[in-house]
């Protein structure tokens, strides 16, 4: 085999991998990127060391997925969690609150969660701002060492992981585990994206 058609196969296979990673994160609720190309992998016969798609190409796919086999359902649901994404980037204002993750980038679905970033000179600080709300959360160990604490507490959507950093990370660019930017906005560019 040619250089080319080795090429042309592989890139024929990642993009099968893609696929059938994005409908097990779309039907079965998977959210852990690398767990649903393994699995995808399994399911097509694929050897152990076959080479994956990047999340990039995964959330392609699951875009593409939800719009063709989900369509109004999704819209109308994703457009109910950004509502709910902003009602807590409004509470969370002292804590200079970004929203990130699947909910801003489209690919949300039932199984996701809401992901906001806060910036606080420590997680007690957002506990205690919570609670004197009446507001409950539960802890959840950070994946991230950068990551001070991740709280989960309940929105009328779906579950919001409100993940805290020190103030001076604000500034920094963060990246995914594939080292791609991960985008974040505020309040205000979310009620755009909302009326769009």
């Amino acid at each position: 085999m040619t250089r080319p058609e080795r090429q042309r196969q592989s890139h024929g296979t990642r993009a099968s991998i893609a696929s059938a990673a994005a409908r097990l994160m779309a039907e079965d609720g998977i959210t852990d990127f690398y767990l649903a190309k393994k699995k995808a992998a399994r399911q097509l016969g694929l050897p152990e060391h076959t080479q994956f798609p990047d999340n990039a190409e995964v959330e392609a796919e699951l875009r593409a997925y939800r719009s063709l086999y989900q369509g109004d359902g999704h819209a109308a649901m994703l457009k109910a969690m950004r509502h709910s994404a902003l009602e807590l980037l409004e509470l969370l204002a002292p804590f200079n609150p970004y929203l990130a993750g699947s909910v801003l980038e489209g690919t949300a679905g039932e199984h996701s969660r809401i992901d906001i970033l806060l910036f606080a000179d420590s997680a007690k600080e957002v506990e205690i701002f919570l609670l004197n709300r009446g507001i409950d959360v539960d802890h959840v160990e950070p994946r991230n060492e950068r990551v001070e604490a991740v709280l989960v507490m309940e929105t009328d959507t779906v579950d919001a992981n409100l993940v805290i950093m020190p103030p001076h990370l604000e500034r920094v660019s963060l990246k995914y585990r594939d080292g791609r930017p991960r985008d974040r906005i505020r309040a205000d560019a979310l009620r755009v994206l909302i009326s769009e």
